[in-house]
């Protein structure tokens, strides 16, 4: 269950829920609230991410053809692969989530 959605139900039961007195319900409700992740409030975080998988696909680009530029030989597989894994998290983070539509 997507965590938003768990915490709406959560609050919404102790809204309808009578027994609950009204400041203790207030301050549960108020504490729910600003319980929510950091990954949606802190652009920072999702900046830094993008960031360094975008400098991790730079270097492996420029040290790939640096490495086949001035020593001949073949760029090796690992380091191929660590672009490649770079540049589909990145495509992962950029591409809108299919979820974020059906609200």
């Amino acid at each position: 269950m997507n965590q938003n959605k768990a915490v709406e139900k959560v609050m919404s039961r102790i809204s309808s829920e009578a027994s609950i007195p009204e400041p203790v319900r207030q301050e549960l409700l108020d504490t729910l609230q600003s319980a929510t992740s950091p990954l949606q409030w802190d652009p920072w975080i999702y900046r830094m991410v993008v960031g360094f998988l975008g400098c991790t696909v730079l270097s492996t680009v420029l040290g790939g053809l640096l490495i086949s530029a001035f020593s001949g030989s073949s760029v090796s597989e690992g380091i191929i692969a660590l672009g490649s894994a770079a540049v589909g998290a990145l495509a992962g983070l950029l591409a809108p989530s299919p979820t974020a539509k059906q609200n």
